[in-house]
């Protein structure tokens, strides 16, 4: 069931009919995974050391994890209709 409402939710949020709360946090979300991958990128480029390769994990646990678990919250202490 739960699976079940997430694909919901992703069919709603690619055809265009979320409500406009909605929108504003799937845009806030997908600006934060972004805004997260430059700033990991351009860390990585002015780090003085040899390693100068993008930090995955880095914007795994930073990036991706605190723009998702609020969603997961969600589904999760969502009421039943």
């Amino acid at each position: 069931m739960p699976l079940q409402k997430l694909q919901d939710f992703s069919n709603k949020l690619f055809c265009g009919s979320l409500s406009v709360k909605g929108k504003i946090l799937a845009s806030i979300s997908l600006i934060w995974i972004l805004l997260v991958g430059y700033l990991i990128w351009w860390n990585g480029i002015k780090n003085p050391g040899h390693d100068k390769s993008f930090q995955w994990d880095e914007w795994i646990w930073f990036g991706i994890i605190p723009a998702v678990v609020p969603y997961i919250f969600y589904f999760i202490w969502k009421k039943q209709e």
